[in-house]
């Protein structure tokens, strides 16, 4: 079991979790992964440079094969000429790759687990309501200290929320159902509303087949 801050009704409380549910140690391996695929997932792979074929310019001969004293050389859209094409050069790829569903899965659950083990979960039923208020959901932030950086995590989409903290630095705004292992470890602080706790609880609880 570990403590927990509850911010509820203003007032900041601690209350114990049993974050055995979401593991019981650190699996490096599967994190760093994990962290691997989705950054490579999000490369864009438009990287590209022209080969001797795709430059400007004359395919005349610069001079005579022999009889000049000087080395012998085609056209200057030549790889060795400055301005000429590239050997091999990079191409637009798809730099895409998946896990197994377990291992992704396997993944999140042990993020969250490192996040419970250090203390860097907080959870929070006092967002502001009726219309987005950026000042409001930053001060429920700074009461659980954890401002500097955090992901909250809510059970549905909460659009009020994400209009609210949409322009706070680093501070991220998903539901349960987005989050993935490098989502949750991108910031210091993982902080949760009372019903995306209990989501992911009851998602992890059982043993995954």
């Amino acid at each position: 079991m570990v403590d927990v801050k509850i911010l509820k009704g203003g007032s900041v409380a601690t209350q114990k979790v049993d974050e055995t549910v979401f593991g019981t140690r650190v699996l490096g391996r599967t994190l760093k992964d994990a962290v691997v695929m989705y950054e490579d997932n999000a490369r864009q792979g438009t990287v590209r440079a022209k080969t001797r074929s795709m430059v400007r310019g004359p395919n005349k001969k610069l001079w005579p094969q022999k009889h000049t004293g000087r080395a012998r050389m085609g056209t200057p859209k030549s790889p060795l000429w400055r301005g000429g094409g590239r050997i091999h050069p990079p191409e637009p790829r798809d730099h895409g790759y998946s896990m197994p569903k377990q291992a992704r899965r396997a993944a999140l659950r042990n993020a969250i687990f490192t996040k419970f083990r250090d203390g860097e979960v907080g959870v929070s039923d006092s967002w502001p309501t009726g219309k987005p208020n950026t000042k409001s959901a930053v001060g429920v932030l700074s009461k659980l200290g954890m401002q500097s950086g955090a992901t909250v995590v809510t059970a549905e989409t909460d659009r009020n929320l994400c209009l609210s903290l949409r322009n706070v630095p680093l501070v991220d705004v998903c539901t349960v159902g987005d989050l993935n292992a490098r989502q949750v470890l991108l910031r210091r602080y993982l902080v949760l509303t009372p019903s995306a706790l209990t989501a992911l609880q009851q998602r992890f609880a059982k043993k995954e087949s």
